[in-house]
């Protein structure tokens, strides 16, 4: 099924990606830094402290993703993640996929820019948790 017409735009999608760091990761590092830990210093030299906050993330992600098909940052834009054959919101293993898949092409830099030369706006972890990115008005 070919995504819902018009397509999101890239900007769009940055912009609650940007949203969603601020709203959901920051708490979560400022809790782990200051009070779990002792100061930035520690943090900065903890690989785990790291791993355990990209982890906490990804989870509040992946449940926001399944429950509602929206982060706090796709529902400010309008925008919502839905499976690509029932239009309806992601599974678990769906939205795991996902973020998991992101993770890697973050890492990995070069996958980021796939969205370019796809004439869908597909990014790679669309295309391989069979996910789409529609505007879905509030």
């Amino acid at each position: 099924m070919e995504p819902t017409k018009p397509k999101v735009l890239v900007t769009t999608r940055i912009k609650a990606f940007v949203t969603d760091m601020f709203m959901i990761m920051m708490p979560i590092m400022y809790i782990t830094t200051y009070i779990i830990l002792s100061g930035k210093d520690e943090f900065q030299t903890s690989q785990l402290s790291r791993w355990l906050t990209a982890l906490v993330f990804g989870a509040i992600v992946v449940i926001f993703l399944k429950l509602k098909g929206q982060t706090p940052g796709l529902k400010a834009y309008d925008i919502k993640v839905v499976n690509t054959k029932t239009q309806k919101n992601p599974t678990y293993i769906q939205a795991t996929n996902r973020y998991l898949v992101f993770i890697i092409c973050a890492a990995l830099i070069a996958p980021l820019f796939y969205i370019f030369f796809n004439k869908n706006n597909l990014t790679i972890w669309d295309i391989l948790s069979n996910t789409v990115v529609i505007k879905y008005p509030n």
